[in-house]
């Protein structure tokens, strides 16, 4: 294999990239990058790629959330707030509930690009490029607006850093005790089909608190109390913003992308002779790579060879995007294989993307129905393999939209124009999310304690 170095990736073909008008202007903003400060950092790093060793082994399971494509226009406190606490809600449930660790990985700080099906969108005989999220181009159907902007870059640098000083606060400065857990509930929770549940949730977790408090196990001496670890990730796409923030650990002398803790190839660009997979085998963060349907077995373990040939528990996490009518027949044969052959990999469900639809009225929007029973299937799946089923990525928001159908207040088609705010894909609003946690808790407690019985 050819030597690789953060710029490598230039030698290989390419896809979902943007054709920016000056180029000139391109690498100008390259070399900004290229002097900012690091988002993360390669210690921070690190303590995932352990964390999600733990979940290879069984020992946690992985939830990864948040939006479809960040937004500039929506860029705000209170949207970075409400998502933070929608994502600690559900960690609540499945750890209290499911009898789990969970390691706690956001979609935000730096989802800002898209992969697109058709590199043109027409709308009323205009024929314009495809919106490929605002670190490329802009929303609105305007030639001016969908011209790629290499301005847009710094634009995205600064939002993440931002979004990672404020996430950073809540998860370190108090938002994240456990005894705030009542005090997390939004409007939309006390309002919830599911609110009963949570509420009774919260004063048993409040009984569990004063118990060990009287036992001397208090939030001043058990930070873990008062305070979560949370990591961001985002899918790798424009890959001269990745490698220019790409620095070498001076304490390990390792490349780290400091754009995320985590980052992952799409199902578009996972190509073996192609740019991103060369990116990613030379930086040691976790990556992540999505399965389709049209995954092969040998194929899967070429994939895992050249992502981490090393074997590294909680190097590597497959994250399988196959729909709900689709993931019972097309998974056994991967799992089996990656088995037989000994790969150590993480297994997490994206039970979003392979459920889309387009209703009557024109809006693409997913059935809650539909990303539950994919989420089922995978475990079943796992179940039936002895092999853990390790986490779930999910498309959600902390906003009260309605953007995908179904759920406990019965969200219709005809619903959706209510509030329906999304620049790509229909994300789960936060009392559908909540909803799923309680939904899947139960299963994880049982999936999680069959496999580690089975490797007593």
């Amino acid at each position: 294999m050819s030597q690789w170095s953060p710029n490598s990736w230039r030698n290989f073909p390419i896809l979902q990239q943007p054709t920016y008008p000056d180029a000139t202007h391109v690498k100008n903003v390259e070399d900004q990058l290229k002097s900012f400060p690091p988002l993360v950092f390669a210690a921070e790093t690190r303590a995932l790629f352990d964390q999600l060793g733990k979940v290879s082994g069984g020992e946690a399971f992985l939830l990864q959330g948040g939006d479809c494509a960040e937004s500039f226009a929506d860029f705000n406190a209170p949207k970075i707030r409400d998502t933070f606490k929608t994502l600690l809600q559900m960690a609540v449930v499945l750890t209290f509930s499911g009898r789990c660790p969970i390691v706690k990985v956001a979609r935000m700080a730096g989802q800002y690009a898209k992969p697109r099906s058709d590199d043109m969108e027409t709308r009323d005989g205009v024929t314009l490029p495809s919106y490929r999220g605002d670190i490329i181009n802009g929303f609105d159907f305007t030639e001016e607006a969908r011209i790629p902007n290499p301005e847009n870059l710094i634009t995205a640098y600064h939002h993440s850093s931002a979004t990672l000083n404020l996430l950073r606060a809540f998860a370190q400065g108090g938002l994240a005790d456990l005894h705030e857990v009542n005090r997390w509930n939004m409007d939309f929770v006390a309002n919830s089909p599911v609110s009963e549940k949570y509420h009774d949730l919260a004063m048993r977790i409040q009984e569990s608190l004063g118990f060990m408090e009287v036992c001397g196990i208090t939030a001043e001496n058990t930070p873990k109390i008062k305070e979560t670890d949370l990591y961001t990730s985002h899918e790798a796409l424009l890959l001269n913003y990745e490698e220019a923030l790409t620095r070498r650990d001076s304490l390990t002398g390792l490349w780290y992308d400091c754009s995320a803790h985590m980052v992952w190839i799409g199902e578009r660009t996972r190509q073996l002779d192609h740019a991103h997979i060369e990116f990613f085998r030379g930086i040691n963060n976790p990556i992540g790579v999505k399965v389709g349907p049209g995954m092969q077995p040998d194929e899967l373990i070429k994939l895992i060879d050249a992502l981490n040939p090393d074997n590294k528990a909680g190097r590597l996490t497959l994250i399988t995007r196959m729909g709900a009518n689709n993931l019972a027949d097309k998974l056994p044969a991967l799992v089996k294989k990656v088995k037989e052959e000994g790969r150590n990999v993480v297994w997490i469900s994206d039970p979003m993307h392979g459920n889309t639809v387009k209703t009557d009225n024109g809006y693409k929007t997913r059935d809650f129905n539909s990303i539950l029973k994919e989420i089922e299937a995978f475990f079943a799946v796992h179940r039936a393999e002895g092999t853990y089923a390790g986490g779930i990525h999910l498309e959600m928001t902390g906003l009260n939209v309605t953007e995908c159908t179904g759920g406990a207040y019965k969200i219709s088609a005809s619903d959706l124009e209510t509030c329906y705010r999304t620049q790509c894909d229909p994300r789960l609003n936060q009392n559908q999310v909540l909803e799923m946690a309680f939904n899947i808790s139960e299963t994880l407690k049982t999936a999680r304690a069959d496999y580690l019985a089975s490797k007593s």
